[in-house]
């Protein structure tokens, strides 16, 4: 019996110019903003105290920044790097144009806008990912520019 197995895409399968949706989105609760703040050593009042978040401009506590762009990546792994990923080169440009609060569903899309074979491994490709989370409202809330290493399909599947 045949069986298919789910991974992200290789270099070649990977296309420029071509928005991936990554479903389904992500709830954020109250917990995971609390346990994120806490594990990573961020006690930002902004995300914890929720007295203090109720005197600031946005009324209420701020999901932090840093489980948002993690949130933003993570949504992308099953369609896209699923044990097709090497690593991580780096990332550009992140922003984030508008707050996350506890109840919002994140959607996360993901534009590949570069890619070029590597230089000094020939069975892995370097891509530029511009990933984008929006809200349950469509309002974009965060932006990053990602470089990183990818497998190339297995030499005996490859064109050439």
């Amino acid at each position: 019996m045949e069986q298919i197995v789910q991974r992200g895409l290789y270099y070649e399968e990977l296309r420029t110019g071509v928005i991936y949706k990554h479903r389904p989105g992500r709830t954020v609760g109250e917990a995971d903003n609390t346990l994120f703040s806490t594990l990573t050593m961020n006690p930002q009042s902004l995300h914890l105290d929720a007295e203090f978040g109720a005197a600031t401009e946005f009324g209420e506590r701020l999901v932090n920044s840093m489980f948002t762009l993690s949130t933003l990546i993570g949504l992308s792994v099953a369609q896209l790097t699923q044990e097709t990923t090497v690593a991580n080169l780096g990332f550009g440009e992140i922003s984030f144009p508008k707050p996350v609060f506890a109840g919002d569903t994140l959607y996360a899309e993901t534009e590949v806008t570069d890619k070029r074979q590597s230089r000094s491994r020939p069975d892995a490709g370097v891509v530029t990912f511009l990933h984008r989370a929006r809200n349950q409202h469509g309002d974009v809330v965060a932006v990053a520019s990602r470089t990183a290493l990818m497998h190339r399909l297995p030499a005996e599947r490859r064109d050439g």
